[in-house]
């Protein structure tokens, strides 16, 4: 655990090339999600819980968040491998669910890929638990 403190903020344009690389490095990037298109939609939407890590004038962690009125979604959350382990996860988890918290958000969901047990342990340990429900998900976008 790091005694260093992220400065947190909202995405800014001017973030989209390190953010990417961030994504790609900690594999979240996949072939049918173009990481630029997801970025400009959330831009339109609730761009207050897109938020960003900044250490020592880098970016090094990110989360995108959702509140449709019923429930809250976290994606994209990810911390630079060189500085995993270190709390920044947390610390930026802090600032969106105190975000999400601030519009009456009940309940935080999230999804994870099969197999990426590391990444459920993580969650767990921040008190995230299996709600056993399925996912399903149809595209309303054919081209990435």
């Amino acid at each position: 655990m790091s005694n260093r403190s992220l400065s947190i903020r909202p995405f800014q344009t001017k973030d989209e090339d390190a953010l990417v690389e961030l994504w790609q490095l900690c594999e979240l990037t996949v072939p049918w999600n173009n990481p630029h298109k997801d970025i400009a939609r959330k831009l339109k939407i609730q761009p207050e819980l897109f938020l960003v890590g900044i250490l020592e004038k880098h970016l090094v962690a990110s989360v995108m968040a959702g509140y449709e009125g019923h429930r809250g979604w976290i994606n994209y959350l990810a911390v630079h491998p060189d500085f995993q382990s270190q709390g920044f996860a947390q610390q930026i988890m802090d600032s969106v669910e105190t975000a999400l918290r601030k519009m009456g958000c009940p309940k935080i969901n999230l999804q994870i890929r099969t197999g990426n047990d590391k990444v459920i342990s993580f969650y767990q340990k921040l008190g995230f638990t299996n709600d056993h429900v399925v996912s399903l998900g149809k595209r309303l976008e054919k081209d990435h």
